[in-house]
């Protein structure tokens, strides 16, 4: 039996990522931003923004369809500085039709709710069926026999936890009425906009469209951790650096810094790039330079809560740098972790110790000789930089590709090179893991990066001199309070 749970677990992936851009790009844009409709492993395609000139005034976001029909919307507002009396007729036309485009797109997706719920309903009701054979057939042994009244319990109780999923997934529902209720409202708002035509106080919009990016950040942190199903096609930023390097922004959950850092190459570097936000990096714009003290190796950076961690070169040290202090707070030897491509990734680099930040704190990826080249995970403590829990998985580090951490799951690809794809899943809650199949378009042919944010939810991807994002799916599963 197959239940669509489709929005729960799409919802995060172009949510987070459009939010993200719409803080760091356009400070003043905000509203129903990434909705999303995918199943599995599906990709989306995000939409374009365009940006004005300064003395145009307005910033206006695109909404857009895929070729599957799925819909990102998002709520168009004025600038900040423009937040008191704008006369130009020409940008309010413009921001009147991408209204129109909100509401289209959001009845399209109203239309595959229903559709999709009337069969989550109809599922919901087999599963009580189920339920009730199995009671009757309880009560009578001798209907069954004992293997298949044990079988029977068997599939019953993997389809329970469905339940809590199917009620969140009809809430889920009623609150895109509501969301769709609301574009209603703001584009009667706008339409009074259009008949005063510079009378209007723009503050009560704005205040307006800050209260549906509350709600609706609000709507994604009660979707928490789940498994990876799937990734979306790439999202080029921007060309720049050399073959090798890394990017990043900081992947402390919560955080409100919107800086992005860029690290170009893996050999004896030490100048990073500091740009405000996501739009300067695109642009090359507004950067300050930091000089590490200590060069690198690798690029297995990450930033986390305000503090740079990686590799020393020609060592199995980790440093901690402080970017407002600019100094070292701490350094700590990884015990027994190879250095200098003694185990690198298969594309080389240096880039033995790879760390990175999940929802769950901080990571190192290694491996040492003891455990013959396979990769060991090691929880860190931030402060300190000591290992709190070390795993082995018996992956060999040689045949990865690259790998990155979601939700305390290890995920590696087989490759660097076009055709990769996320092979291997190591569960370090369980100690277990599995083989998977999850294909993404290596679009640039070579991948020397590859790095989660847990705070966007998206994969950062440094591809042949090409910054890249991908969007991910997760599948969520909801446990019954006896599980």
């Amino acid at each position: 039996m197959s239940v669509p749970l489709l929005k729960i677990g799409a919802v995060l992936s172009t949510m987070a990522m459009v939010t993200n851009w719409m803080s760091q790009t356009l400070p003043s844009l905000v509203g129903l931003n990434g909705t999303t409709v995918s199943r599995g492993g599906t990709s989306e395609r995000i939409v374009s923004a365009i940006y004005p000139s300064p003395e145009e005034g307005w910033q206006i976001y695109s909404s857009a369809q895929d070729a599957d029909g799925k819909c990102i919307c998002t709520v168009v507002a004025p600038a900040q500085n423009m937040c008191n009396r704008d006369p130009r007729s020409r940008q309010l036309r413009q921001l009147m039709e991408k209204v129109q485009n909100i509401t289209q797109s959001m009845e399209l997706l109203d239309l595959r709710t229903n559709r999709d719920l009337q069969y989550v309903r109809n599922t919901e009701s087999l599963m009580k069926a189920v339920d009730v054979k199995l009671k009757t057939a309880s009560d009578n042994p001798r209907s069954l026999n004992p293997k298949s009244l044990q079988d029977l319990k068997d599939k019953v109780t993997q389809l329970l936890p469905l339940l809590p999923v199917l009620e969140q997934y009809k809430t889920d529902a009623r609150q895109i009425s509501r969301v769709r209720e609301e574009v209603r409202n703001l584009s009667l708002v706008l339409m009074a906009i259009q008949e005063e035509m510079g009378a209007y106080d723009y503050e009560e919009l704005r205040h307006r469209v800050l209260l549906l990016e509350t709600r609706l950040h609000s709507c994604m942190q009660k979707l928490g951790c789940g498994k990876l199903t799937g990734v979306s096609n790439p999202i080029t930023i921007r060309a720049s650096g050399s073959r090798f390097g890394s990017w990043m922004t900081d992947t402390m959950i919560p955080s409100s810094d919107n800086r992005v850092w860029s690290m170009d190459g893996y050999f004896k570097g030490r100048r990073v790039l500091e740009y405000r936000t996501l739009n300067d990096f695109m642009k090359g714009q507004n950067f300050v330079q930091h000089l590490l003290p200590h060069p690198w190796a690798g690029t297995g950076h990450v930033v986390y809560n305000g503090s740079l961690y990686y590799n020393k070169y020609q060592s199995n040290i980790i440093i901690k740098y402080h970017f407002r202090s600019r100094s070292v707070l701490v350094q700590r030897s990884l015990s027994g972790a190879g250095y200098n491509n003694t185990f690198p990734y298969s594309w080389g680099g240096s880039s033995d110790i790879d760390l990175m930040a999940d929802e769950n704190g901080l990571w190192a990826v290694y491996t040492t000789i003891p455990n013959a080249g396979n990769i060991v995970i090691s929880r860190l403590e931030p402060q300190s930089l000591e290992v709190l829990q070390t795993w082995d998985t018996g992956f060999p580090k040689r045949s990865a590709g690259e790998s990155f951490m979601i939700c305390s799951t290890l995920y590696v690809t087989n490759s660097h090179l076009a055709g990769a794809k996320i092979y291997f899943a190591y569960y370090t809650n369980s100690s277990s893991y599995e083989y998977t199949d999850i294909p993404f378009h290596n679009q640039y042919s070579h991948i020397s990066m590859m790095d989660y944010n847990p705070r966007e939810r998206v994969l950062y991807t440094w591809n042949n001199g090409h910054q890249v994002l991908y969007n991910v799916t997760l599948f969520q599963v909801i446990k019954t309070a006896g599980d």
